[in-house]
Parts: C-alpha cells; sequence; structure tokens
C-alpha cells in the first residue's frame, strides 16, 4: 500500500528515505534512520519494531542483507505481508516482499539503496523509481535526488489506490538545525489530495530556512551591498553601528538564522530581505 526508497550519499555521509502512499501518516510509521549507522522503511502490515531492530544490527556492523533476514526470522507476525528495505553506511542495500503482499509488489536493490512497493499501479513503479535514482547520481543535494526518486514512481502510478500522504527523512552528522542533530530534514505531508508535490514544495522552503549557505556564493557586507544592507534592515527596525548583528537579529525574526554568516550574506538572505521592503 505503499512505495518507499531507502538510500546512502555517493560518499556515505548522508541517509534518508522518501516514502508515499495511500495511508493517513505514513511518515509517523515507514521510515527510521541514524547518521552513519544506515536506513530503514517498513511498509505493508508494517512491523514498526523493524525501525529499531534494524538500526541496532546495522549498528553492529551486520550488513544490509543480513539485516533483513534477521528481521524476518525474527517475525512472529504475518511474515508473508511484510515488506521492508534497508540500507546501511556501506554496500549494497537489501529489500524483502513477502508472498501475500496485495499486487502488484515487488523491490529492487542496489549498491547505497533499496526500493520496494506493494498494492502499486505496476512494476513500473519501481523500475521508474530505480532509473530515476541511478540517472541522478551528479545531483549533489542528496534530499533532492530522494525526491526525485519518489515523484517518478508517484508519476508512474505510484499506490493504485490513489494519493494520500508522503515523507522525507534525512540524516548526518551534525548536519541539523544549529549543529546540534544529525537529522538534516524530516518533512511529512500526512493527508492531502497530491501529496508528493506539497512534499517538493516543503523541501524548498526547509532549503531556505535550514540549508546552510555555500561559501562560494557569499556577498561581502562592504561597499554598496553593504550600504543596501544597512539601510533596509534601518527601515525594518534593525538599527546598531554593528551590521552583523543587525542583520543577525532581522534573519532571527524571518528564520533565516542558518544562513547567518559574519561579514558576508547569503544572496538567498538579500533576496528574502530586498522582498521584504518591496512589500513594506
Amino acid at each position: 500500500m505503499t512505495f518507499s526508497i531507502v538510500a546512502r550519499s555517493a560518499d556515505g555521509t548522508v541517509l534518508g528515505v522518501a516514502v508515499a502512499s495511500k495511508f493517513l501518516g505514513a511518515g509517523a510509521a515507514v521510515p527510521a534512520a541514524l547518521a552513519d549507522v544506515g536506513a530503514v522503511a517498513t511498509q505493508s502490515y508494517a512491523n514498526l519494531a523493524y525501525r529499531p531492530q534494524a538500526l541496532a544490527l546495522l549498528g553492529t556492523g551486520v550488513t544490509a542483507t543480513g539485516t533483513v533476514q534477521a528481521l524476518i526470522a525474527g517475525d512472529a507476525g504475518p511474515v508473508g505481508h511484510r515488506q521492508v528495505g534497508v540500507v546501511g553506511a556501506d554496500g549494497p542495500g537489501a529489500t524483502f516482499t513477502g508472498g501475500d503482499c496485495h499486487p502488484w509488489a515487488g523491490g529492487v536493490a542496489g549498491d547505497g539503496y533499496a526500493i520496494q512497493g506493494n498494492m502499486l499501479a505496476g512494476p513500473q513503479v519501481v523500475a521508474d523509481m530505480e532509473a530515476t535514482w541511478l540517472a541522478g547520481a551528479d545531483q549533489p543535494r542528496f534530499p533532492y535526488r530522494l525526491l526525485g526518486a519518489l515523484r517518478a514512481g508517484d508519476l508512474a502510478g505510484g499506490d493504485r489506490r490513489g494519493r494520500q500522504s508522503a515523507a522525507l527523512l534525512v540524516v548526518a552528522k551534525g548536519m541539523g538545525y544549529g549543529g546540534t542533530s544529525d537529522v538534516l530534514a524530516d518533512l511529512r505531508v500526512d493527508d492531502h489530495p497530491d501529496p508528493v508535490a506539497e512534499l517538493a514544495r516543503l523541501l524548498e522552503l526547509h532549503t531556505l530556512y535550514f540549508e546552510r549557505p555555500d561559501p562560494a556564493t557569499l556577498i561581502p557586507l562592504t561597499g554598496a551591498i553593504g550600504d543596501e544592507v544597512r539601510t533596509r534592515l534601518a527601515k525594518a527596525g534593525h538599527t546598531t553601528d554593528d551590521l552583523d548583528e543587525a542583520l543577525a537579529s532581522w534573519a532571527g525574526i524571518e528564520n533565516l538564522e542558518e544562513r547567518i554568516v559574519p561579514g558576508a550574506i547569503d544572496p538567498l538572505v538579500l533576496a528574502q530581505l530586498r522582498a521584504g521592503g518591496e512589500d513594506s
């Protein structure tokens, strides 16, 4: 009743899960991930105990394949109705589809990924997800690559019952908010007529508010830009001799604090500052 991808970035530093389903709040049940350890998706009469069990096994060095085998072997429930995908910090991913899952059901796995789904419009859902994932090897932004694969499955027909929810969970060591968390992104669309599209919209917002700026694009707060920023901040009520302090104060109110770098301004922050001035 769900289709998902669990995957690892090419350099092995980022892990994540993307999932969609005709099921309320799939993001609350299907995905789990732990930085530097692995990621798991449990679905089709999901056994939520698979999530901590899989991460514990991966954390002790068990491979993704061994982890899936252990999960199935230790499950006293309806294994024939289970579906699970696992990826570790290295090596190939692994997937399992019980013989009693509602058709179409199946999965594929390869180096650093596993893709699976059940009650799908057909095998093309998984096939298109895999093709899109593999074609996106040059995509530097891992969450967008995951979402691209999910969108491909959705466009190929996805869950044959329709659409309802989607979620994206991405982890990387120290890359969460303020550097105090490993959760890079945790976005959920629990009930929506077009959840994958809505998830894409949320990811764009997440990028703006929480992604750290590219150092190569930063603009020094000097000369004409420095003067413009000071003037705009003053109009917004942030007047101080310390331009960095004024900008940080404004950015905190606008939820852009992750993009603040002393002595410079992120072009996206500048665009938001200019847009605010135009609105006023």
